[in-house]
């Protein structure tokens, strides 16, 4: 039976400061078909029978485990060694949580510490935490410090940055600050655009490489022009292409954010992902949710201890830089052991076979009569086709050949509306590509 602690009057305070008279009220703009929680099962089945039409139910999903899948844009389907479910299922792991009495979590905190460590290591960067949900609130959480630190109004983000990461920032700063978007040209920041956004009141710039299309930005223009005019200078970027591109840290970005599903975590619908942050020393006081460090016990020991802890449920409270509430142990230590698994040369490995295959498809498809690139940019493992057919008829045929396209771009881009942006990982291999052509030359 669930438990709702809210009091009948308690209730009736919220819904009038809220602006509503019920509850159901409040959700009236959901449509009744979402709104029915139960499923229709048959009256009076046993167990046994019970699983075995659930089980048919889920079946009807369709997942990667069952079709090849094609699908990008921030969600990757990439191999995860069965040493990775292993090592984090064990006891000790699945029951860590939140780190209150943190010096007496030493195993927990051991993790956070080594996970901390290997972020700063694949991304360049000084410092790294262990507490963010996902590369979106990530950024919005940069773009907080950059405000914070520089005390400016202004934010300029590239629209090539992922589109559900510039909802999620409009979401956390819109009654804060002005977000101006810089538009992209031929699938890359339109430079020219962003010199003429960038002013003593812009805070931070925030682009993404390689970028939502899958195209590589030129970060060397970018830092230079951000740092001329005392604005931060924010990347998001994608872990496992850090095995063949420079870190953030390389070319001077003060903060770096990213993706860390790539990093041993299933594509699970979803969810839980894992926001992965890094940046200069300076910041180490601003940085959101908490920082675990390394010291010594009484006995000399080698120990550790939760150094700085900068979230409003602990001493900080109406100083915090955050709200976040967790630190997203579990998934953390997934990516922690998923690198430590590759190393360097793995993960290199992996980012040349992403880059070879992408550039297979690419080239293949390009054969077909009816396709054609929509930049002419170079790319790591995500690229953008135009087609004269419409996007959404080839997604359908793909399905009904047991293939996931790629995701067509009008929703997010109108001006892309003949596009697919398409994604090729290390799983795909030159037969997968090949069934792919075959069902695309059919279309």
């Amino acid at each position: 039976m669930d438990f709702i602690p809210n009091t009948d009057e308690e209730r009736r305070e919220m819904l009038k400061a809220i602006g509503v008279k019920s509850f159901k009220e409040l959700i009236e703009d959901i449509p009744s078909s979402l709104r029915k929680a139960d499923i229709d099962t048959p009256e009076g089945l046993s167990e046994m029978e019970l699983f075995r039409h659930l089980r048919s139910l889920s079946k009807k999903n369709i997942n990667a485990d069952d079709y090849p899948t094609y699908l990008g844009a921030g969600a990757y389907d990439h191999f995860i060694p069965a040493a990775v479910d292993y090592l984090s299922s064990r006891g000790e792991f699945v029951t860590a949580y939140t780190p209150y009495q943190a010096e007496a979590s030493q195993g927990l905190l051991q993790t956070i510490y080594e996970f901390q460590t290997a972020i700063c290591e694949l991304m360049g960067m000084d410092v790294a935490n262990a507490s963010l949900y996902d590369a979106a609130s990530a950024c919005a959480e940069a773009a907080l410090l950059a405000i914070r630190h520089t005390n400016r109004k202004k934010i300029i983000v590239s629209r090539t940055l992922n589109p559900q990461y510039r909802t999620v920032i409009e979401t956390y700063l819109k009654n804060m600050v002005s977000i101006i978007e810089v538009s992209g040209n031929e699938g890359i920041t339109d430079v020219s655009k962003l010199k003429a956004s960038l002013d003593d009141d812009t805070a931070a710039f925030i682009v993404q490489n390689p970028n939502f299309f899958g195209c590589l930005e030129d970060m060397t223009v970018f830092e230079t022009i951000c740092h001329r005019q005392g604005a931060l200078f924010i990347v998001c970027t994608n872990p496992i292409a850090l095995g063949v591109l420079k870190p953030p840290g390389e070319y001077n970005a003060d903060i770096a954010c990213a993706e860390g599903q790539s990093l041993g975590l299933p594509l699970s619908y979803g969810g839980p992902y894992l926001g992965i942050f890094a940046g200069k020393k300076e910041f180490i006081r601003k940085i959101p949710g908490r920082v675990v460090g390394e010291t010594m016990d009484l006995q000399g020991n080698r120990a550790f201890t939760l150094t700085l802890q900068t979230r409003e449920q602990h001493i900080r409270r109406e100083r915090a830089t955050s709200n976040i509430c967790t630190n997203q142990a579990l998934c953390a230590l997934r990516a922690l052991i998923f690198v430590s698994l590759l190393g360097k040369e793995g993960l290199k490995e992996t980012g040349l076979k992403n880059i070879k295959l992408s550039h297979y498809a690419y080239e293949k498809v390009l054969e077909i009569n009816g396709f054609a690139p929509a930049f002419d940019q170079p790319f790591f493992n995500e690229f953008v086709i135009s087609s004269k057919k419409s996007p959404e008829i080839i997604q359908d045929a793909l399905l009904k050949d047991g293939i996931i396209g790629g995701l067509p771009l009008k929703r997010y881009y109108p001006e892309l509306a003949e596009a697919t942006l398409w994604c090729v990982t290390e799983t795909k291999t030159e037969e997968d590509i090949g069934k792919l052509m075959e069902v695309l030359r059919r279309v």
